[in-house]
């Protein structure tokens, strides 16, 4: 389960530092998607930062493992507001999959760190 676990820690950090980034940097792909959605750019940039810190907590979890539980915790979370976020908008499932897909790793992962 710890390989496991290490290749899940890995794929959600690197997810999370590449949608974090766009996010509080701004590109204009997450720009307009928060438009469309109706939310504030500061709650693109704060979700950003979010990510950003999961992301670096479950890097830091491949030594300290309370730092990856905590950082899958938050992913879990991020995972929950965006599933939602996409159904609330009417979005496709083509759309809302990645971040359903992100969430669920998020909570494997959690599962397994428990």
């Amino acid at each position: 389960m710890i390989i496991l676990s290490w290749i899940l820690q890995g794929l959600l950090a690197a997810m999370f530092i590449m949608a974090g980034t766009g996010k509080t940097f701004g590109s204009k792909m997450h720009i307009e998607a928060f438009t469309t959605w109706g939310y504030p750019q500061w709650f693109r940039v704060l979700t950003g930062v979010i990510e950003l810190t999961a992301a670096i907590l479950l890097i830091i979890g491949f030594w300290v493992e309370g730092a990856a539980i905590l950082g899958a915790a938050i992913s879990v979370a991020v995972g929950m507001g965006g599933v939602v976020t996409h159904v609330r908008a009417k979005d496709t499932f083509k759309d809302t999959a990645m971040i359903a897909i992100l969430g669920i790793l998020s909570l494997v992962l959690l599962i397994i760190l428990l």
